[in-house]
């Protein structure tokens, strides 16, 4: 099998940087895109051009998402069918999906379960949120004079070049099934990050945190997204902030 490894998802945050990541070390890497300029143009929702693209790889890196995730099922089964027999599927998860009633945490679940029963290799990865997607959640839950924030929810923030690195030795390398979860180095609560968040930006609000009803806060209060045992992320949330909080987008459509 051909050692070209095939990113679905590429020109989103992740896909770039595991692009770039496969690249350095030595790879030869197609970028599976909807837009007219890619080399390899294909849409997973309907099937158009994934065979084309899917020809010869030996490694298939599944990123490719759009919350709240509607079409990511089909998708993945359209790339799970134009696949040849042998290829390696590696695809990146969420923490918890398998308990959390999160619509969006289902689906992953769903396409989690898609890979497994499809008769090829593969690696699944499942990571807490990036420090990307949670700046720009408090980012938005800055913007009224007097910040809500949900009672009792928190998360793991991680850093998205932690997550690419891993990604790309897990595609470089055996198809190893389910492999240990990759969570940040810090469990913080909402009121917590919404704290960094202001401070880096130099802003003073009141905060209020209010108790979310429903079985989906339930869950998040019950921290089925967090996975503290292996909180193996070094990169801190308020390292993140110093950095600067870039307005990138996260996801990319399939």
């Amino acid at each position: 099998m051909d050692g070209t490894i095939l990113v679905t998802g590429g020109t989103g945050i992740l896909g770039r940087q595991v692009i770039a990541d496969l690249r350095r070390a030595g790879r030869e890497v197609r970028n599976l895109a909807r837009s007219a300029g890619g080399p390899y143009q294909g849409d997973l929702v309907t099937g158009e051009g994934v065979a084309a693209a899917a020809d010869g790889v030996g490694t298939v890196v599944h990123l490719a998402s759009k919350p709240p995730g509607k079409t990511d099922v089909q998708a993945a089964r359209n790339l799970l069918k134009a696949l040849a027999p042998g290829t390696h599927v590696v695809y990146i998860s969420i923490v918890g999906v398998d308990r959390h009633p999160y619509s969006y945490y289902q689906v992953k679940h769903a396409v989690e379960q898609l890979v497994e029963a499809s008769g090829l290799p593969y690696t699944i990865l499942r990571t807490t949120q990036f420090h990307d997607f949670m700046a720009s959640l408090c980012r938005t839950m800055t913007k009224s004079p007097i910040v809500p924030v949900p009672l009792g929810w928190a998360a793991q923030p991680i850093a998205i070049s932690e997550v690419s690195a891993q990604l790309a030795t897990l595609a470089m390398g055996a198809p190893a099934g389910r492999v240990a979860d990759m969570g940040g180095p810090q469990v913080l609560s909402f009121r917590e990050m919404v704290e960094l968040y202001m401070a880096a930006e130099g802003k003073r609000k009141p905060i209020v945190e209010l108790l979310v009803p429903g079985r989906v806060s339930k869950a998040f209060r019950a921290g089925y997204q967090l996975t503290p045992e292996r909180a193996v992320g070094r990169i801190t949330f308020q390292e993140f902030l110093r950095g600067g909080v870039p307005a990138s987008s996260y996801f990319h459509k399939a």
